[in-house]
């Protein structure tokens, strides 16, 4: 059985790309229906949506801000760090060079209905 299931519940970390910054929130499962359907988690510090990351993102320095645009780029492009435990999130690239790379390759091989999804998705 998942780690996530036989031990939880976990709490969400959402992050905060403009200040690069992690917060820990209730998980989904502690919410009733309508708290699910409504929640969005803001910055304390500047107010921005956070984004869902998942249990598995660990945060970059504040500092290092290669890696947390390297995160943010595999974010707008649909990859997150949830799983079940079992097992992680699967490869995420190491570097920003490396992630740009990834997309790519990964966006080519996406059929035509997942992309369209995923531009549906993006707001655009």
């Amino acid at each position: 059985m998942c780690r996530y299931a036989m031990y939880g519940p976990y709490k969400d970390n959402y992050a905060c790309f403009a200040c690069r910054k992690v917060f820990r929130q209730t998980s989904a499962h502690e919410l009733d229906k309508s708290e699910q359907e409504n929640r969005h988690y803001r910055c304390p510090q500047c107010g921005e949506t956070m984004k869902d990351m998942g249990h598995d993102f660990q945060a970059p320095k504040q500092t290092d801000l290669k890696q947390w645009k390297k995160v943010e780029l595999l974010y707008r492009h649909g990859y997150t760090y949830h799983s079940c435990g079992c097992d992680g999130p699967g490869y995420r690239p190491a570097t920003l060079a490396e992630a740009k790379v990834f997309v790519r390759k990964k966006a080519r091989a996406r059929s035509e209905g997942e992309r369209l999804l995923q531009v549906r998705g993006s707001g655009k």
